[in-house]
């Protein structure tokens, strides 16, 4: 064998804690099973009218496909750092995967609505298992000076499932039925499952860590308890006690699930990570401009469909080029960290959401959709440069056993922040609409007048849901500010932990 056909073969292989495998064919394994996973969380946004007809429901119930498996992907996440200590890397994979498999299986077949919730959940707890494992997967199987590339390439498959998702799944509404947004799906996991059983090694090592029991219910009800209470808001408004009552219950609970982390000696999620001000800094900007996304991704599809009177696949196409926009800059702007560090990436990413921002603060019904795909690629191009790059610095400046509870945290922090903004944004959107709303005895006598002013204060409301949207991106701005590039020296550190 010469000289270079070695090389190529050492490049191709690694060794984590001992074990020699092939590292692409085990990462592209763990993108198929992540991609998949994502690319549920949004696949039945457009099939919500079609299950209604088929289950005889209505919306409010209908909305629990979208609710229950967003409230359990959210109690999972955090414990994942605690499963990933407890159970090896290869079989918590399988576990997921074979899990999320189960879940697929029952929506696609399902006689009730019943037993599709069920499917969901299942769905739910596989994917909030995925995420996080194949996030830590990725840091650890790279060196430092590859990370970035490597999230890059994690950011594109994670951000372009759940905007293909809705694409998709209008397609396929259109020409077949819904329960082929699943069936389709099948195949791919029973492919997958095989590779992992095949290719999947142990790369996080498995320790006998005693499970707290108080820790997994604390962090259920809190973390469940608040996603649960922002996610009505929109629906029940800011008044209804069940809100309310959740938040503050839900936000007591996880206050006190973080004093029982900090006290114990094996905590389930160790938050010492936040000791470090890099991973702070990052997962706090990370999190304010996630809210810049959710914008995107709730008030677009609303403004298209009710005020342009177009249709949800429509929608859907708007946001595909953002999407693959998006995940084009992911892949460049790993390398280009790896190069430069995160604050040259970050502040040029944030600067264009900012500016790109402000045409969405005066939407009217003469936008064409041409204008907002253009400036929703441009807003996609800043979310493409930031979002991969703050979650690696911050997991670059910890060491490497912290690396499983970082990724759980950033997951969780992202998924709270999301509900919120939507819960927020939406609000505001709602509040506004009807402190701007025409008189109801206007429409006895002038509809016409009546229905162009009530459209008038909706798209006012979308207005200044965005003026928000562009305070947050501008604290977003500031925080970046204080980014710093860590050290040669704070990098062997790193290295060697």
């Amino acid at each position: 064998m010469d000289e270079t056909s070695t090389l190529k073969k050492q490049s191709y292989n690694i060794d984590i804690h001992g074990n020699s495998f092939l590292r692409i064919p085990l990462i592209v394994t763990m993108l198929i099973g992540s991609f998949i996973a994502v690319l549920n969380q949004t696949i039945l946004a457009t099939a919500l009218p079609q299950l209604m007809n088929h289950f005889r429901i209505n919306a409010s119930q209908v909305q629990w496909v979208t609710t229950a498996y967003m409230l359990t992907n959210g109690i999972m996440i955090p414990m994942t750092a605690l499963l990933l200590e407890k159970i090896s890397t290869r079989k918590l994979f399988l576990f997921a995967m074979t899990i999320f498999g189960c879940g697929t299986a029952l929506c696609a077949l399902c006689p009730t609505f019943q037993i599709l919730l069920a499917g969901r959940i299942l769905q739910a707890v596989g994917a909030g298992i995925l995420m996080p494992l194949v996030n830590t997967v990725f840091v650890l199987v790279f060196p430092l000076e590859k990370r970035g590339m490597a999230m890059g390439i994690y950011g594109l498959v994670i951000s372009f499932g759940p905007a293909l998702g809705p694409t998709l799944a209008g397609f396929i509404i259109d020409r077949f039925h819904w329960q082929f947004l699943f069936l389709g799906l099948l195949p791919v996991i029973v492919i997958d499952i095989i590779c992992a059983v095949i290719l999947m090694r142990d790369i996080v090592p498995s320790k006998d860590v005693k499970i707290d029991v108080l820790s997994l219910i604390l962090s259920a009800l809190g973390f469940g308890g608040m996603l649960f209470g922002f996610s009505s808001a929109g629906s029940r408004g800011w008044s209804s006690p069940v809100v309310y009552l959740c938040i503050i219950l839900g936000s007591v609970i996880a206050a006190l699930f973080v004093i029982r982390q900090l006290t114990i000696q094996n905590p389930m999620l160790r938050l010492r990570v936040f000791k470090s001000s890099t991973f702070t800094l990052t997962t706090l900007t990370g999190a304010i401009m996630n809210i810049a996304q959710v914008a995107s991704t709730i008030i677009v599809p609303i403004f298209i469909q009710s005020v342009l009177g177009k249709s949800a696949l429509t929608s859907g196409l708007v946001l595909l080029p953002g999407a693959l926009i998006m995940a084009f800059v992911m892949l460049i702007s790993g390398n280009l960290f790896d190069k430069y560090g995160a604050k040259h990436l970050v502040i040029p990413g944030v600067i264009l959401i900012t500016i790109s921002t402000v045409p969405f603060m005066f939407l009217s019904a003469r936008t064409s959709i041409a204008h907002l795909a253009v400036y929703n690629g441009l807003r996609f191009i800043g979310l493409g440069l930031i979002f991969m790059t703050l979650q690696t610095a911050g997991m670059n400046a910890l060491p490497n056993n912290l690396i499983h509870h970082a990724t759980a945290v950033i997951n969780t922090s992202r998924q709270i922040m999301g509900s919120i903004g939507t819960a927020v944004l939406i609000t505001i959107m709602s509040n506004v609409e009807l402190h701007r709303s025409p008189a109801a005895s206007l429409m006895q006598t002038n509809p016409d007048l009546y229905h162009e002013n009530m459209l008038n204060a909706t798209i006012h409301g979308m207005n200044v849901s965005f003026m928000c949207v562009l305070a947050m991106s501008l604290i977003g701005f500031i925080c970046s500010l204080f980014f710093r590039e860590p050290g040669k020296e704070a990098v062997s550190r790193r290295e060697s932990a």
